[in-house]
């Protein structure tokens, strides 16, 4: 018996130094892709130099000139195919907004940790997760945050709108769930406006049903939704300037943060914080 017992640890050792090895390996194999991807994402027309932040213009008399906003998100909020400039960051020089941004690549609303996302950008929490860990001391004019594509593209359970509007009540392991408690906790933590945003137009049925849902808890909450994926004009562009302006399908380049997203989300929240 005793000598099973070693047998067994041996074995379980074997076991984890292989389990470790995998891990080490498929992390250093998914950097080299990463870094493979971050040239071609350079190289790309939409992220020309033309469209730095050092070249863009301030606007001193904006309405959002000091506002605090928490922009919660993934990799549209982070700016994954742009080399890390989004809409964010172009609304924090233009209009000397004071953004927290909050973003990291391949995570959820619903509050499930991504082991890919950790493993592949270094953070798995959930939008929720991350929420929760937020200065509450700070003072926020609003929280935008985004509609997670990664909800789509993984499956997760849509969920059922709750009657309540307490924080407590909420199924955070579906993505109606987990969109509520973030308004309800953003509401009750800071008392501020809550804005979502979805990205423009691909065709996913799983995101068009949570791009649906949240015009519907728009209606039960009153939140502001800066609604790209249904907005004719804006998904009326020729293939050309499509080409230009998004990465991939998901990614906008910053030619289409600066140029087609940015102003429709600027002018948004001037009407609505102002």
């Amino acid at each position: 018996e005793v000598e099973e017992r070693k047998i067994g640890r041996k074995v379980l050792a074997k076991v984890l130094i292989i389990c470790i090895v995998l891990i080490l390996a498929a992390g250093i194999a998914a950097h080299y892709f990463m870094r493979r991807d971050d040239k071609q994402k350079a190289e790309a027309p939409g992220n020309a130099a033309e469209y730095d932040l050092d070249n863009v213009e301030v606007n001193e008399e904006s309405v959002l000139n000091g506002k605090n906003i928490l922009f919660l998100g993934s990799s549209v909020t982070y700016g994954a195919a742009s080399q890390g400039v989004s809409f964010v960051d172009y609304i924090e020089k233009m209009d000397h907004v004071q953004a927290t941004k909050e973003a990291a690549s391949g995570t959820t609303l619903v509050d499930s940790f991504s082991f890919s996302a950790f493993l592949g950008f270094g953070e798995g929490r959930s939008y929720v997760a991350r929420l929760n860990r937020a200065d509450k001391s700070k003072v926020y004019d609003a929280v935008v945050v985004q509609l997670s594509t990664n909800d789509a593209t993984t499956g997760k359970d849509l969920g059922e709108i709750s009657e309540s509007f307490s924080a407590d009540d909420f199924d955070t392991k579906t993505i109606t769930g987990a969109i509520e408690y973030i308004i309800a906790y953003s509401r009750d933590t800071w008392n501020c406006p809550v804005v979502f945003y979805t990205g423009a137009y691909f065709d996913s049925e799983a995101y068009s049903a949570m791009a649906d849902r949240l015009l519907e808890l728009q209606e039960k909450w009153g939140i502001g939704v800066i609604d790209l994926y249904h907005d004719e004009e804006l998904n009326s562009i020729d293939e050309e300037t499509y080409n230009l302006y998004m990465y991939d399908e998901i990614h906008p380049t910053k030619a289409g943060y600066l140029e087609w997203w940015t102003p429709v989300i600027e002018s948004y929240l001037c009407d609505y914080l102002q």
